[in-house]
């Protein structure tokens, strides 16, 4: 069936501003991928997906001026113990990055990958995959077309975390970034990013987590008011393998964040968190799609907005439950915290489910801050805006709380409440 012209000609202006790269052991899933961006065309404001979000900018050949903002603080993550790898308008920065070095991890860039490599199986492979029983078409466009991205294989225990530092320089820079991870039996990392990247990103994560395998990943998407992003993580579970990834966005004009998450083993467990505070021309979208077609595997999906003058968050969230996956544990909650009468909060809960021994919920609220709360604060000579901000910090904890390590949530905590002092002044 041919696309409407609408779709086909935004899809051919996109595609002709892009060059295929060619050749190495990435070739075939590149040339794959591409021909399912052309048969799916890119995703417009009639797609049930994106009818909360308008893609034009995020698909459109012209990327709109986003001016780097110089950072008035230290860099978050900066003061721990990690190995940090910097990308800079979405190109590998050797000299501000550490030795790739590290025991019970072997770290490569996409670009120099040799010709036989383990990461054949996994790249665009978790990707495609995903693209079932919803179209993605963003995502196949960067399998088709990144250049740089960093393949992981964790062959142990990582003594400590890999950060990712995106620094963004060029005001209509566009950055097309695709990551791989393979996390073997018994092995865990951490991963930590940050950083607004680029005017306009698009950055993928394949992550294959075999049995007993652990991946936590952090993220803080913030700082520069203009910029654009869409960012996948593709996740597959294997037998008792744990996956949890948290997100905080900060500022930023649009941001859609989906995370696909598919349990192929029993026992498994994955947690999907994130928070975000938005002002002003701000829209945050959260599409998170798990897939439960394993025994006895736990599922959480807990999301928190924090939205004012004007701002719009959304949260499409659904829970498949396959046939034979009984005993799954599936939880979900989206809420927001609505400032002021002019911010909106969309949200699109669902689940299906096809076993019958499960144990599946979600809930989606939306309210102002509590009135009688503000008030016991404020009589014991609180002020107001500090009241609201404790308030604030309060609500998104559960979110929050969703990260392993206790230091990282304090962290985000510390920056969340620097984030509010800044917006009181």
């Amino acid at each position: 069936m041919s696309l409407p012209k609408v779709k086909q000609d935004a899809t051919d202006a996109r595609l002709s501003a892009l060059t295929l790269p060619t050749g190495g052991w990435a070739d075939p899933a590149r040339k794959d991928a591409l021909s399912r961006v052309q048969a799916m065309g890119l995703p417009n404001a009639r797609d049930e997906y994106w009818k909360y979000t308008r893609p034009d900018t995020l698909v459109s050949a012209e990327v709109q001026d986003a001016p780097a903002i110089e950072a008035q603080e230290a860099p978050i993550f900066g003061e721990r113990d990690r190995l940090q790898v910097v990308f800079v308008d979405g190109v590998f920065d050797a000299e501000a990055s550490d030795d790739l070095a590290m025991e019970g991890v072997t770290i490569e860039r996409l670009a120099d990958a040799p010709d036989i490599h383990w990461a054949k199986d996994v790249y665009g492979v978790l990707e495609t995959r995903g693209q079932t029983p919803v179209n993605r078409p963003l995502a196949a466009l960067n399998t088709a077309f990144a250049t740089d991205g960093l393949l992981i294989h964790v062959t142990g225990k990582a003594p400590k975390p890999i950060h990712i530092n995106y620094v963004h320089k060029g005001a209509q820079s566009d950055a097309i970034l695709h990551h791989v991870v393979k996390v073997e039996s018994d092995c865990q990392l951490t991963i930590l990013e940050n950083g607004p990247a680029a005017a306009r990103f698009n950055k993928v994560i394949e992550a294959d987590i075999a049995d007993t395998g652990t991946l936590h990943h952090v993220r803080a998407q913030g700082r520069d008011h203009d910029r654009r992003a869409v960012t996948h993580i593709f996740a597959r579970l294997g037998t008792e393998s744990t996956f949890k990834t948290f997100t905080l966005t900060v500022n930023g004009v649009l941001t859609r964040n989906e995370a696909i998450v598919e349990f192929t083993g029993d026992d498994a467990k994955a947690h999907i968190a994130g928070a975000c505070l938005g002002d002003g021309s701000f829209h945050h979208d959260d599409t998170v799609f798990v897939t439960h077609d394993a025994v006895n595997c736990e599922s959480r999906q807990v999301f928190k907005k924090v939205l004012r003058n004007g701002a719009v968050g959304v949260f499409q969230g659904k829970i498949l439950v396959k046939p034979d996956a009984q005993k799954t544990d599936g939880y979900q909650i989206s809420q927001s915290l609505l400032l002021d009468e002019d911010s909106q909060f969309l949200a699109k809960p669902e689940l299906e489910i096809y076993a019958d021994d499960v144990a599946c919920s979600h809930g989606s609220t939306s309210g102002a801050i509590d009135e009688d709360s503000l008030f016991y604060l404020r009589a014991r000579g609180v002020p107001r805006g500090l009241a609201e901000d404790m308030m604030t910090v309060a609500f998104i904890a559960e979110a929050v709380q969703e990260i392993e390590d206790e230091s990282l949530q304090d962290e985000l905590n510390e920056r969340v409440t620097a984030w509010l002092a800044r917006r009181r002044t």
